[in-house]
């Protein structure tokens, strides 16, 4: 079944996302950790480190990303957003407590939990939903130690009365992709490893209800929760996650899903060169690499590995045709669950967590709680 919530009209305008990669890489000289061969490109190993780097000179660059990240001839990243952090407490801050947890010991990997302070007085045996959400910023910026998501994740799990689980992954251009994925599937497995109340974690043995799990991600997050979902549904993943929120879904191809979508050849081009030349250099077939073109590249979504889907998209996002062609293809797939679409129409990429004060993110933030607490 296909419900389609759309909220008042607009015209189309770009993203901010768009806006940023107008000012796309100025390149100042052949990268000295990167060799082509043929058509794919082969990364040598360099020493890298994830500490922002001021001190270098422009002279020192290789090349330039805004609003992403700086790459510097010694091999070493600084990146331009998403830096910023907060920590976790264990003292109430709305209603809800937060610690951090390694799932990954050899690669330093953690989640951050989210869990209602009231969910500590449960009687015994009563259970609360788990939310699995994977953070965005185009495989390269963000944490769910960012300001940004412990703060909505904050809400969430105060207003959904569910239990959270924020999925640290490692980032490129650092650890290109697959690795990104490869992180989440473990740590959602390191999650399921809970289902039978003895895993590391108490806050999941003792509250978490695995017939109530939920997997979501926004933009980069939201691409890598279908192909999550996908994973699951291949590898029966048990018990099966019950939902999945696909919110502003960063999925792309080489040619236009339909006349709606962005025709514009250079603003194809520049959108494509963040995949093909910081998030997935690899890639032997650029953005029509299956994980990136979604949609046409033939996939199978029969075997996605939950009960329902909630395709959340924005009006003015540039990836909105994209979304709205997922949803498309999903309910045609032979998938037997039940999929929702809901279009903010005025609303840019994300908008919901740039701009969490404006007039229609409680509007998008009810029906994210609604699709976890239903």
């Amino acid at each position: 079944m296909l419900r389609i919530f759309t909220c008042s009209s607009a015209l189309r305008s770009p993203s901010p996302f768009f806006r940023f990669l107008r000012q796309f890489p100025r390149s100042y000289s052949s990268p000295t950790s990167v060799t082509i061969s043929g058509r794919n490109l082969r990364r040598k190993p360099t020493q890298t480190t994830l500490r922002l780097i001021c001190s270098h000179s422009s002279s020192d660059l290789v090349s330039e990303h805004p609003p992403f990240v700086k790459i510097y001839k010694d091999g070493r990243i600084e990146r331009l957003s998403g830096t910023e952090t907060v920590p976790a407490s264990l003292n109430p801050q709305n209603g809800v407590v937060s610690k951090d947890v390694v799932y990954s010991p050899e690669l330093n990997l953690s989640v951050r939990l989210f869990l209602p302070q009231k969910a500590t007085e449960l009687a015994a045996g009563d259970k609360i939903p788990l939310l699995i959400y994977i953070h965005g910023g185009a495989w390269i910026i963000g944490s769910p130690f960012s300001p940004t998501y412990h703060n909505f994740l904050t809400e969430v799990v105060k207003s959904a009365n569910c239990l959270a689980v924020s999925i640290q992954y490692r980032r490129a251009p650092e650890d290109p992709i697959p690795a990104a994925y490869e992180d989440s599937w473990s740590a959602i497995q390191w999650v399921f490893s809970h289902s039978h109340g003895s895993g590391p974690v108490d806050w999941i043995n003792e509250v978490a209800d695995f017939d109530r799990v939920f997997l979501a991600g926004d933009s980069a997050g939201a691409n890598m929760s279908h192909h999550m979902a996908i994973r699951a549904g291949k590898e029966k993943l048990n018990p099966r996650i019950k939902g999945t929120a696909i919110v502003h879904p960063a999925f792309w191809g080489k040619d236009p899903v339909d006349e709606h979508d962005v025709q514009d050849r250079e603003a194809r081009r520049r959108i494509a060169e963040v995949w093909e030349k910081l998030a997935s250099p690899n890639s032997v077939d650029g953005v029509d690499d299956p994980l990136f073109n979604v949609i046409g590249s033939g996939s199978d979504f029969s075997e996605m590995g939950c009960e329902k889907v909630l395709v959340a998209v924005a009006g003015k996002d540039v990836f909105v045709r994209q979304g709205l062609g997922y949803a498309a293809k999903l309910m045609k797939s032979g998938w037997k669950g039940d999929v929702e679409v809901m279009e903010e129409e005025d609303e840019d990429h994300c908008f919901h967590l740039l701009n969490p004060d404006s007039e229609n993110a409680p509007k998008f933030m009810k029906k994210f709680v609604e699709f976890i607490a239903s």
